[in-house]
């Protein structure tokens, strides 16, 4: 969406980005070119839009048309959640906008040789070591799904925190105990800033290795080579100091706070778009070709800008 007398804006890559900024509770639009949060006393805020991953929109967050295209012009991805980060749905680039890495991908995800080994590299990225050999999926699955119960209970004794076991229904968040709120919290910021890069880099989300069956089973396998490295030790140590009565503000909020700065000190949005390549690339599959009957566009696209899925 252009503004008179200025340039289109163009998506910068999301190396050089912010993660992601959560806004409730106010109307989003656009306003003299600027992308701005104008709060019930008319206060506005102007948020720089295409500098971020990704908008997580809470409840009584409103948004114009304007506002979602410009975001959507500046490959930013908006995201609806319900309270505390639970996701709802979101809005933005579908994923494949390039054919090539979307036809990769589907090639691997259909090649049953090919997709155990991007199984396997992405256990040995997560868990720093070789996966068991003579594994299948589902069983490698079921060693994955061990060992992060192993490590939550770790974390628990490490910071104190009484922990059973993994359980929250979205339909009755406050049910749930602290430990549990944090912890999905936490992994709905990872979930969104995982999207973000999936979208950037031009694949789907839909189409998983290990995680299978949802819209965003990419985005899952994804999240999960730094799941246990960012979030989830913030998560508990949030969840820890609660307890304490340490925390002077919701865990939720506090948990959101520590996952930011765990993504800047981790550096993560500027390995996450790479780090997809490399798993794919272990499928050991070579990009697939044009058939020599397609045709290319009627009218030439400009040189893109920002990374491979972006699509200004």
């Amino acid at each position: 969406m252009a503004m008179p007398g200025l340039p289109p804006p163009k998506p910068i890559p999301l190396k050089d980005r912010s993660t992601l900024v959560f806004v409730e509770r106010a109307q989003l639009d656009v306003l003299d070119g600027a992308f701005v949060a104008i709060n019930a006393d008319g206060t506005r805020t102007h948020i720089p839009v295409g500098g971020l991953a990704g908008l997580m929109l809470e409840p009584g967050a409103r948004i114009s048309h304007a506002a979602v295209a410009l975001a959507a012009r500046c490959g930013t991805l908006i995201t609806w959640v319900g309270e505390a980060g639970v996701r709802l749905y979101s809005a933005g680039q579908p994923g494949g906008a390039r054919s090539d890495k979307l036809l990769w991908q589907a090639s691997i995800a259909l090649n049953p040789d090919a997709r155990l080994r991007v199984v396997r590299r992405m256990y040995q990225i997560r868990f720093r070591e070789e996966a068991p050999s003579r594994r299948s999926i589902e069983q490698l699955r079921g060693i994955e799904g061990a060992r992060v119960r192993e490590t939550y209970a770790l974390l628990a004794r490490q910071h104190g925190v009484s922990w059973k076991r993994r359980n929250y229904d979205p339909s009755e968040w406050d049910a749930s105990d602290v430990p549990n709120r944090c912890l999905s919290s936490a992994t709905a910021c990872l979930h969104g800033l995982a999207e973000a890069a999936v979208l950037a880099a031009g694949y789907a989300p839909a189409i998983g290795f290990l995680h299978t069956g949802k819209p965003l089973s990419f985005v899952y396998d994804i999240a999960d080579l730094w799941k246990l490295d960012t979030v989830v030790p913030e998560a508990f140590r949030i969840a820890g100091q609660h307890a304490k009565g340490k925390v002077p503000m919701s865990p939720e909020r506090a948990v959101r706070l520590a996952c930011r700065d765990a993504f800047r000190r981790t550096g993560l949005l500027t390995k996450i778009v790479p780090q997809i390549e490399e798993v794919l690339s272990a499928g050991e599959l070579p990009k697939p070709e044009p058939p020599p009957e397609a045709l290319g566009p009627a009218f030439a696209d400009p040189e893109p800008e920002g990374d491979d899925g972006h699509r200004g």
